[in-house]
């Protein structure tokens, strides 16, 4: 078993690896930017090592300063969590000739799945239905020839891209230039590489992914699928499991795709199979996201496996405990992301200080979370705080669970996506199934109405925190949230 692992992240992703460190009774060390001295996954960490200053590429991105924090330690195994070096090959690279266990697929497997046409290319030969599509494309007099080929609408994608960075929707010639333009430029300045590539443009699909995990020996299983179709910018934001869109004949193709891909692949070790699922249910492969994923729990809710426990025990070398047959799956399970953002202004980022938190606590809840009252929410790095995850014996269960805990949740001093959250969940067409990946962008306006009142009392309690504030200063003694919001009982709505 690995002694001691660095986990190279941090908020409720860090706080996640480290609990599961703890569990299996694993050291741990952490890293932290200057920006994130006072950040909550230290606390859960046996010891802490200041990486750098705020910005990502001097801090988290550092792959040297990690690698040298990690033998300081004495790490013999290092997490990256998700985002930041996560998918990065020249990262687990790094760790393979530093001896340092990477828990996460090898260097090559990372290099073949992160580049979006070479993973195409191997799929279709698996014999895994792949999006009618093209090879790369640098100028755009490639472009024009294969767009008229494959038909409007045709989406733009970055070869190396993730997170929808350099993806464009272009549904008429005349778009084509500017578009070509800007997500060359999107895709170079986010990945190094401005090469593209054109997809056929699949109007209302939904998005299915699978989970996988894959040992050293040869044995793969999927852990079934998640639903996540409600996004915005091609950013995932409600996850559920499992997809009312799927019957079991249908669950077992496509887990049976997801297993080909890994297997053809030569992956190891978590991640998930992406595809899309189109109006008359043919799937066709879409990527792997080759790390932890941020909506994990809503498998290990209806699964009753600890992902990142198996991450850590099939990096060790361990022979995968589970088989196919094993994994069943109980009730239903929906993940909601909370994030610093304001969506009455186009999702802008709200970094600040959070001045008053309230987390939701109630049967068949679960709460990742890497805030707390006081905490400053950094402009530096992705405003995702926390989040909500519910579990109920049926869809609907969980659903009201989730939307209750959401009206619960009480954020001030920065905007949130809460409010909107609890819009999408109450949404006619949300609650009865009718999902796509165009659900955000058809429903905006709707899904930004705001409830006037519970604007007014969210005012009005943060002119009392701030009179409150003013006293302490005065009185020398510290601020007491409690005290500060006496009697009132805070909705969640207007953040």
């Amino acid at each position: 078993m690995i002694r001691k692992v660095l986990v190279a992240n941090r908020g409720e992703i860090a706080i996640r690896v480290l609990k599961a460190c703890r569990e299996l009774g694993i050291e741990t060390a952490t890293i932290f930017s200057e920006a994130d001295r006072d950040s909550l996954h230290l606390r859960y960490a046996d010891e802490a090592h200041e990486v750098g200053p705020p910005p990502p590429v001097e801090s988290y991105l550092a792959i040297e300063k990690i690698i040298e924090i990690a033998k300081r330690s004495g790490s013999d195994a290092i997490h990256p969590g998700y985002g930041f070096l996560a998918e990065n090959p020249d990262f687990a690279r790094a760790c393979e000739e530093a001896r340092i266990i990477y828990i996460g697929p090898s260097s090559e497997a990372l290099t073949l799945v992160g580049d979006k046409i070479a993973a195409r290319e191997t799929v279709r030969a698996a014999g895994v239905p792949i999006i009618p599509g093209t090879p790369g494309i640098r100028e755009v007099e490639e472009l024009i020839p294969a767009a008229r080929r494959i038909g409007f609408p045709i989406l733009l994608k970055a070869a190396l891209g993730g997170g929808g960075k350099g993806m464009r929707v272009i549904s008429r010639e005349e778009e084509l230039k500017s578009a070509f333009e800007a997500s060359q430029r999107e895709a170079g300045s986010a990945f190094g590489d401005d090469t593209v590539y054109i997809e056929k443009y699949l109007e209302y699909p939904r998005h299915i992914e699978f989970q996988i995990l894959a040992d050293h020996h040869g044995n793969i299983i999927h852990l079934n699928e998640r639903e996540c179709s409600i996004q915005r910018r091609h950013q995932k934001i409600v996850e559920e499991s499992p997809s009312v869109a799927l019957d079991h004949a249908l669950r077992g193709r496509m887990g049976e795709a997801a297993k080909k891909v890994i297997k053809a692949s030569g992956y190891t070790n978590a991640g998930t199979v992406e595809f899309m699922l189109d109006r008359d249910k043919n799937f066709y492969f879409l990527e792997v996201n080759a790390r932890i994923q941020v909506e994990h729990p809503v498998t290990e809710l209806v699964t009753g496996v600890d992902l990142v426990k198996q991450q850590i025990m099939i990096a060790s070398g361990e022979v995968l405990s589970l088989k196919q047959e094993d994994i069943g799956s109980r009730g239903h399970a929906i993940e909601c992301r909370i994030y610093a953002e304001d969506p009455t202004r186009n999702f802008l980022p709200s970094p600040g200080k959070i001045l008053f938190l309230r987390e939701p606590s109630a049967p068949g809840l679960r709460v990742d979370s890497g805030i707390y009252t006081g905490f400053e929410v950094s402009p530096y790095y992705d405003p995702i705080l926390s989040k909500l995850i519910a579990w109920g014996q049926n869809r609907e269960e969980a659903r009201v669970r989730a939307l209750e805990g959401l009206k619960e949740y009480t954020i001030l001093g920065i905007s949130t996506i809460v409010p909107f959250l609890i819009n999408i969940l109450e949404d006619d067409d949300f609650i009865r199934g009718n999902l796509h990946t165009r659900f955000v962008d058809e429903k905006i306006t709707e899904l930004n109405r705001t409830e006037p009142a519970d604007l007014a009392l969210i005012g009005y309690a943060l002119v009392k925190s701030q009179r409150k504030r003013e006293v302490v200063v005065e009185s020398k003694r510290e601020f007491d949230p409690w005290l500060d919001l006496g009697s009132w009982e805070l909705g969640s709505r207007g953040d």
